[in-house]
């Protein structure tokens, strides 16, 4: 690979968070890089999820890339080596030898390379689904919702009301219902045109949560009626994080 490519990233500790956000769903991916930014879309491997992350040149010190390339990672190796890095330290990204060299430059320089792997597959489109529901809420809130979901089922249902949101999860353990409303502070803005329910999977949006809820104090929720899920967290320097999830069908 001869393009000569070199990102610096400001924030390890924000860079180690989107590295996690992303392996939370996938092991190996593309990052594609070209003048614009850094952007990935992949599947998880049960196709049940999709993750689709970029993030412009802008938000970069330095971004020095001359055409589009493809750069294969296995997540879970990327992941531990980013781990290591802090908020006072920097990460630069390059190309060296046709492998991805990571250096994390704080009081020390420290230096790791991984093999860029050849990862084919074909070209994702993202789910094209005429979202009913639109809500803006406290990330952490959310998250603390799944959480308390997860003590009694495997799967939540989201049901939206004209003024709010309520989040269900009931099975023989028991039963959790969690409301969110513009009173209580929990939803910044909702958009109903018309009430909707659907339900996904409560691992699924754990693991979304997880690591992603650093990166934004809000999270975009989108849905219709039996339809994909689309949680969107925006990132500093126009960048943006879309985790799609399939429902899962109530019997």
């Amino acid at each position: 690979m001869s393009a000569n490519i070199r990102l610096v990233f400001g924030d390890a500790r924000e860079w180690r968070y989107i590295v996690a956000s992303l392996a939370a769903l996938i092991d190996e991916a593309n990052f594609i890089i070209d003048p614009n930014g850094l952007r990935l879309r992949a599947l998880d491997a049960s196709r049940i999820a999709m993750v689709d992350f970029n993030l412009p040149a802008a938000a970069f010190e330095e971004f020095e890339c001359e055409q589009e390339v493809k750069i294969g990672v296995n997540f879970d190796d990327l992941n531990k080596i980013v781990k290591r890095g802090r908020a006072d330290e920097k990460i630069v990204l390059e190309v060296v030898g046709g492998r991805l060299k990571i250096t994390i430059v704080g009081k020390a320089e420290r230096s790791f390379s991984l093999p860029i792997i050849d990862i084919a597959g074909e070209e994702l489109s993202l789910p094209n689904v005429n979202f009913t529901v639109h809500a803006k809420m406290l990330s952490d809130t959310l998250k603390d919702a799944i959480r308390d979901a997860e003590l009694v089922s495997d799967s939540v249902s989201f049901d939206a009301k004209e003024e709010y949101l309520v989040l269900i999860a009931k099975s023989d353990k028991g039963e959790v219902e969690v409301k969110f409303t513009r009173e209580s502070g929990s939803l910044i803005e909702y958009e109903l045109e018309e009430p909707a329910r659907a339900s996904y999977s409560i691992s699924y949006l754990s693991d979304m949560l997880k690591k992603a809820s650093n990166l934004s104090d809000i999270a975009s929720l989108e849905y219709a009626t039996n339809m994909p899920l689309a949680l969107s967290f925006e990132l500093a320097g126009g960048g943006k994080l879309t985790y799609y999830l399939a429902p899962r069908m109530e019997v």
